[in-house]
């Protein structure tokens, strides 16, 4: 049986005790039916891989110009935009207040191709001749595989003494015991690591041996199975013949089998053939996914995922062409998702995204994207959580060649990209996942209840076993330097911390909580060797860390005894916002705001965020929801008369993420469509809504309409983000709270040379306010919430200034002047800031 989309066969797999056809004559190359075959003939259209109440219209979407095709089935690698070129935005440098963002310029001329040439040969697009001449006549250096050179020679520095920590914070000294055992099993690992594999840089390489690697002569699958008593390589290419290719076990339980070249020289096995090992365990026989494999699909009518060797000729492979961007010192984070980001109830690509979103994270003002659900997942509405195939970027959106463009096209805009990477745990999935892969449940996970999540139904990896270290630490080297990643935001790391998982636990910030036997040391013996491998072959990337506990010493470097990350992101803040709106206006307490916003360990960097793709799935709200709910139904245009509870709404909306990124953390995260109060919420297609893909989208569009009041909010969030890309407070070392009045609802603090006066009262406004601040001179406006771009009411004056009176004023030697009117935050800045240069948003 077999099925069929516009010219690609899927074959049904076969039952998995089912022998093998008695006419089999051995020869591979007769049966391999390619997944990523072309046909020039009939690959004219767009291959989508689920059903939607978008699928009614497919048909009309042809690709009559093209002949690419995505498997399994997305979108062909075209542009979609309606422009060719996108320019890059600039700092703010003129004398009066950041007014329309959209006429801020990154970079005074510079414009930036959205489709370059090399994007016209993406790995999707098999067989597209004049493309491909086009490369071979003009062949580009691949700056992946130069960096790659390059880290191999790389060392990673010794553990160091790790005692550090007690200076920083001498309440540690308490809990030195613990704190000491805890390096000292680090370092034991580090130098067991260096006798036995030659160091952390070539233990990092495991997908250099395992899984499938290539040679001159042919290709070699190796594969650790320890409680497989028999393993056989099958299928397209041997006709998933189990007698075929039979591999031989060592003592470690690692199979292994090398396939040579066909007789022609072409490879055993084709690009695009879909694999799986076959092994007889103590569950029985078991077809399995490869551990290592580098991509997976889903056919048509297949509930579980195969397996796909994927090794495209050189000329359909990508090419990088833009080097990665250099780390900026603020940072200000887009978190997105691939797969819902298109406007249209569909899955989106790959290639979409990079022509139509990364743009528009550009002239957001944001200098980096947080990806979500890139490894590979089963089940999509797991929010790409429930990884299955470690390896393999999901195939729901694009080929793996496709993702590495996007990036590319990131790094051509000077977009750094963070992924979400999920080392915490796995996926449940039996038939295409780790779980039981070589029939036992103690392979890659803890065996009986502690390798198992109850709360999110998944297994929980064994980090004390040497294997599982060689899988997670290669995997995080693995999306460094193939794809160019510039990072992660590790998920779940209080999971992986405590054997509790944080379930059930309150963490007050007593330190037992934090050393102790509820600690599992081996997971962050774990985090300390993948921040160690990360930061000495890759100095520039970044790790973000998603803790809840507010475990010490988290973003401490490793060699001073820390756990390594660069940032934790700061949860407490969106819980506290979803507290606080629960309330009534006159119960918001100022210096509630103050101490959360402001409660993070000092010398450990925090990313602050109002609200994350947490806060937007179905059954939560987002902060917009919490303000305006059903009134966003009815009252968003600008031509009809707005309501008490829209006007409260759109002003607090703008107050609360700008009190977050100005006081929360040294950077900043929005979740796509978040920054212009996107109505509704986040659900995935599944049985309980008909599989709609409805509310599994973002709405760009009500965010670009002008004639809506979500383009307020959107240009104030665009202005904000180039304020920060030009001052660079979030990571100034001067902050100062001069003001917490809960009489008057007001809060004055400085950062840098600026001064953000917020007045959350409301219905008073105050004249002639005066607020303190350090430096004396003159100020002017550069962000004001109450300006009409914003979708205020103007009652500030742009062009006024405002000069200081020498005398102390709320602890400060100077202060002025200034009007504050009710649910209003305006930020005003030093004027001889004009004089200085304006930091390039990259490098702010």
């Amino acid at each position: 049986m077999v099925y069929t989309l516009s010219g690609i066969r899927f074959p049904s797999a076969p039952p998995v005790c089912k022998s093998t056809p008695s006419g089999f004559n051995g020869d591979r190359r007769s049966s391999g039916v390619s997944l990523l075959l072309h046909n020039k003939a009939s690959l004219s259209r767009k291959i989508f891989a689920g059903k939607s109440s978008y699928d009614s219209d497919i048909s009309s979407l042809s690709l009559a110009a093209s002949e690419r095709v995505l498997v399994p089935g997305g979108y062909s690698d075209v542009p979609t935009s309606s422009t060719d070129q996108v320019e890059t935005s600039g700092a703010v440098a003129d004398s009066q207040m950041i007014h329309d963002s959209n006429d801020l310029t990154l970079e005074a001329g510079e414009e930036i191709e959205v489709k370059e040439k090399q994007d016209s040969v993406s790995s999707s697009a098999i067989g597209d001749g004049d493309a491909s001449e086009e490369v071979k006549s003009a062949p580009l250096q691949d700056v992946a595989v130069i960096e790659k050179e390059e880290v191999k020679k790389r060392t990673i520095p010794p553990p160091g003494s790790g005692q550090k920590i007690y200076e920083i914070d001498s309440l540690l000294l308490g809990y030195r015991e613990h704190l000491d055992y805890r390096f000292g099993q680090y370092s034991r690992m580090r130098e067991a690591i260096d006798k036995y594999e030659g160091g952390l840089e070539a233990f990092s390489r495991g997908y250099e041996k395992f899984g499938f690697t290539r040679s001159a002569d042919g290709i070699t699958y190796r594969e650790w199975a320890p409680g497989a008593k028999w393993a056989a390589l099958i299928g397209d290419f041997n006709n998933w013949n189990p007698n075929a290719d039979v591999m031989t076990r060592n003592e470690f339980g690692i199979c292994e089998i090398f396939l040579p070249n066909n007789a022609d020289g072409s490879p055993a096995i084709p690009h695009g053939s879909r694999v799986k090992i076959r092994m007889d365990t103590p569950s029985g026989l078991k077809d399995s996914i490869p551990a290592w494999i580098k991509f997976s699909v889903q056919a048509p009518g297949e509930i579980p995922y195969n397996g796909i060797y994927y090794d495209p000729p050189d000329e359909m492979k990508h090419v990088f062409k833009h080097p990665r961007p250099k780390r900026p010192n603020s940072l200000r984070i887009y978190e997105s998702h691939v797969g819902m980001s298109s406007t249209e109830p569909v899955i989106n690509t790959y290639a979409n995204f990079r022509d139509e979103v990364l743009p528009r994270i550009k002239k957001l003002g944001y200098n980096a994207v947080q990806i979500m659900a890139i490894q590979e997942h089963s089940y999509y509405a797991s929010f790409g959580y429930h990884v299955t195939n470690f390896f393999a970027p999901s195939s729901r959106f694009g080929t793996p060649d496709d993702l590495k463009s996007l990036i590319d096209k990131a790094h051509a805009l000077g977009i750094l990209v963070l992924m979400d990477i999920v080392h915490s745990h796995a996926s449940n999935n039996v038939l295409d996942g780790l779980n039981m892969f070589d029939g036992t449940d103690s392979h890659y996970f803890h065996s009986g209840s502690r390798g198992y999540h109850w709360m999110w139904d998944s297994r929980l990896f064994n980090y004390g076993s040497w294997e599982v270290l060689r899988y997670l630490l290669s995997n995080a080297r693995w999306w460094l330097e193939e794809y160019q990643f510039d990072g992660f935001r590790f998920d779940g790391v209080t999971s992986m911390m405590y054997t509790h998982h944080g379930l059930q636990v309150a963490f007050t910030g007593n330190y037992n909580e934090y050393f102790g036997f509820a600690t599992d040391v081996d997971a962050v013996i774990y985090l300390m060797l993948v921040n160690d491998l990360i930061h000495g072959l890759f100095p520039e990337a970044i790790t973000i860390g998603e803790d809840v506990s507010g475990m010490p010493t988290f973003c401490i470097p490793v060699q001073d005894g820390g756990v390594g990350f660069d940032y934790r992101l700061h949860m407490a803040i969106p819980d506290k916002w979803i507290e606080i709106l629960k309330k009534r206006d006159e119960d918001w307490k100022m210096g509630g705001i103050i101490d959360t916003l402001t409660n993070r360990r000092w010398l450990e960097k925090c990313v602050a965020y109002a609200e994350s793709h947490d806060q937007a799935l179905v059954g939560d709200k987002t902060i917009a929801f919490w303000l305006m709910d059903k009134d966003m139904y009815d009252f968003m245009a600008l031509d009809i008369p707005s309501t008490p509870v829209i006007d409260r709404g759109i002003a607090l909306h703008k107050m609360i993420r700008l009190i977050t990124m100005g006081l929360g953390g040294e950077g900043y995260l929005n979740f796509m469509g978040n920054e212009f109060g996107h109505p509704e919420w986040i659900d995935f297609p599944r049985e309980g809504n008909g599989f709609s893909y409805d509310k599994c989208r973002r709405r760009f569009d009500l965010g670009d309409a002008d004639y809506l009041k979500y383009r307020g909010l959107q240009e104030f969030d665009q202005a904000m983000q180039h304020v920060e890309g030009a001052y660079g407070f979030m990571t100034s070392e001067h902050q100062y709270i001069s003001r917490k009045d809960e009489g008057d609802r007001i809060i004055v603090f400085e950062r840098g040379n600026l001064v953000f006066v917020f007045n959350f009262h409301w219905n008073n406004s105050y004249t002639d306010y005066r607020i303190g601040c350090l430096k004396p001179g003159k100020y002017k406006i550069v962000l004001n919430s109450d300006d009409a771009l914003f979708g205020g009411y103007s009652r500030i004056e742009p062009s006024v200034e405002y000069f200081t009176f020498d005398g102390w004023f709320n602890n400060r030697p100077h202060s002025f002047l200034v009007y504050a009117p009710s649910r209003t935050a305006v930020v005003y800045a030093l004027v001889e800031d004009e004089q200085l240069p304006v930091k390039d948003l990259e490098k702010s």
